[in-house]
C-alpha cells in the first residue's frame, strides 16, 4: 500500500478531503503540517495510505498529490510550487 500526501490551497479543503477519505474507509487519513520538501498555500496537508490516490475524495481546492517514495516524494497529480 502506498502513502500519499495531498496539499491544498486552503485549510478547509484539507479538512474536507480528510473527512471524505475517512468516510470512504481510509480511517488512517489525517491532517498534518506540509512536509518541508513540499510547499502549500495553507501549510496543512492530508496524509493517507491507499492503493490509489483517491482523487474522487479530494476537494476542488486540491493543489497536488504526492506519493511517498523512500525518503522523498513523487508528484503524481497537480503542479509543484
Amino acid at each position: 500500500m502506498d502513502a500519499y500526501v495531498a496539499t491544498f490551497h486552503t485549510h478547509l479543503a484539507a479538512l474536507r478531503s480528510c473527512r471524505a477519505l475517512q468516510k470512504a474507509g481510509i480511517s488512517q487519513a489525517r491532517l498534518a503540517p506540509v512536509p518541508r520538501r513540499l510547499s502549500s498555500s495553507c501549510g496543512t496537508c492530508t496524509m493517507y495510505p491507499s492503493e490509489d490516490p483517491m482523487l474522487v475524495c479530494m476537494d476542488t481546492d486540491l493543489e497536488a498529490i504526492y506519493r511517498r517514495d523512500g525518503d522523498g516524494f513523487q508528484l503524481i497529480h497537480g503542479e509543484a510550487d
